[in-house]
């Protein structure tokens, strides 16, 4: 060991083994520092997102607007009054010098045609029945947008972390290749600690795309975790005064909880199951979406439009009633006041043009409605489609990176760096091996997030399938083998 050579070619196999062993703990121990109560969670995420969602705001008013409509046209409209003179002589404008001079005070009151207020009362309660499954729609899509955000951000943070790792350990390949070329020992060259820095390189430009990533996903993920907090009036009737903006969370550099959560599907046997049924057995999952539902209640709304547009045919009618003060006549004798009342209504006989053409257009109106529900289930079986095919793809990938194709790539990591600290193995090899390793982990990490991603997918197509979903939307999910269940419910 006296020999200068010796003594170096000691070192740089030592470094090697020191490497290696580090090479492959690292790979197999798992940084997991707890998270601190700053960290942005799955369930905070999407919990915030539905909390602070103003187009649910919006909707509640728009519904309170209709329920306050359908009360305000079932009500007659107001009656009129006329006062007036009536035949006042031009000659000098003597109110007592004809007979049919007077003073008239009268009132007039309409009545709509047949039953119009109550059925436009109905139609608008109606409509307005629409709205809470409007918002258990809109309180799902949140979740499944706000969890496909937070996991496309989780999913960029791991990759980050696990490039991170990795360069340590090029690091030191490269600090060894360039020792033993120095040295002029082993099978070393200079092209070897070229290459060792282009892959150090090529991670430093990885990371820089993963942080353009990481910015944009951000970005998207703070528009959902804003607070709308409006301004309150002294009067409840009005509405004074500018929204404001908060935020609960950093806008920059959002910490994510390190674990990824299992969302717990909904009507897993359905989606798990090989067989595929058919159409309409799946229609019978989806009619009870709230986005049909809310459909359904449009429909019924439309239908009642028809009734309506069919009152046009009855008259509408009015009725008139005055009183007439008369003066004295020239001589002073005294004269009957008058009293006059009537009746008004119209005759609708000329319906082709009017009448007809209202009923055809609430028809056709209804008719169109219907065709929206179609649409939309056509939709959500085509989603169902989609995401079950991709569900089963996913699930193989995963259980072949598990079961066969990491294992593999370990091995060969670890067996070209055991030929390479032999003397007996290339440089270059030791670096694809270890590239091929990283690249291994980050498809395993996209992979699992991906599965992830279409279970919040498939959970907002059967939201209407369970009892539950029909007062909440659930969007289950699993961390750390604890069940949890996202709902808007405030």
């Amino acid at each position: 060991m006296n020999n200068p050579h010796e003594t170096n070619k000691f070192r740089i196999k030592f470094s090697v083994t020191i490497l290696a062993f580090t090479l492959f703990s690292v790979s197999a121990t798992e940084s997991s520092p707890m998270d601190s109560n700053a960290t942005l969670s799955f369930e905070k995420a999407i919990s915030a997102a539905q909390k602070n969602d103003p187009w649910l705001t919006g909707n509640i008013h728009q519904q309170r607007a209709i329920e306050s409509m359908s009360t305000a046209v079932n009500t007659l409209p107001d009656p009129k009054m006329s006062i007036g003179f009536a035949n006042l002589p031009t000659n000098g404008f003597d109110f007592g010098q004809e007979g049919m001079t007077q003073a008239k005070v009268g009132i007039s009151q309409m009545f709509p045609r047949g039953n119009t207020l109550e059925i436009k009362s109905k139609q608008l309660r109606i409509q307005s029945e629409a709205f809470p499954y409007q918002r258990k729609d809109r309180e799902a899509k949140v979740a499944v947008n706000v969890g496909s955000l937070w996991l496309d951000a989780y999913r960029v943070q791991q990759s980050i972390a696990l490039i991170e790792k990795n360069r340590a350990l090029f690091e030191q390949l490269a600090d060894i290749a360039e020792a033993s070329y120095s040295s002029g020992l082993g099978k070393t060259r200079q092209q070897d600690i070229v290459r060792a820095q282009l892959e150090l390189t090529h991670l430093e430009d990885r990371l820089d795309k993963l942080d353009q990533q990481k910015n944009r996903y951000e970005g998207m993920l703070v528009q959902w975790l804003i607070k709308f907090s409006p301004e309150k009036s002294v009067n409840k009737n009005s509405a004074t005064g500018e929204p404001s903006l908060l935020a609960d969370f950093a806008v920059h550099n959002i910490a994510l909880s390190l674990q990824l959560p299992q969302i717990d599907l909904l009507n897993r046997d359905v989606v798990y199951n090989k067989d595929w049924l058919n159409p309409d057995k799946l229609v019978q999952y989806f009619s009870r979406h709230p986005a049909v539902i809310a459909i359904e209640k449009k429909v019924n709304a439309t239908q009642v439009g028809i009734k309506l547009a069919k009152q046009k045919y009855k008259p509408e009618w009015g009725v008139n009633a005055s009183y007439g003060y008369r003066a004295d006549d020239p001589m002073g004798s005294s004269r009957a006041d008058l009293f006059s009342i009537g009746v008004t209504f119209d005759l609708p006989l000329f319906t082709e043009n009017k009448q007809d053409q209202a009923v055809q257009s609430a028809i056709s109106t209804t008719e169109a409605v219907k065709t929206e529900k179609l649409l939309l289930l056509r939709q959500l079986l085509g989603s169902y489609s989609s995401s079950k095919g991709r569900l089963q793809r996913l699930i193989k990938r995963q259980s072949l990176y598990k079961s066969t194709l990491l294992p593999q790539i370990h091995n060969q990591a670890e067996a070209s760096l055991t030929a390479y600290t032999n003397d007996d193995g290339d440089f270059s090899e030791v670096v694809r091996s270890r590239i091929a390793v990283l690249n291994a982990e980050i498809d395993e990490l996209t992979i699992n997030v991906d599965e992830q991603k279409i279970r919040l997918e498939l959970n907002y197509l059967f939201i209407g399938s369970l009892k539950t979903a029909m007062t909440k939307p659930n969007m289950n999910f699993t961390s750390s083998s604890k069940s949890t269940a996202i709902s808007g419910e405030k």
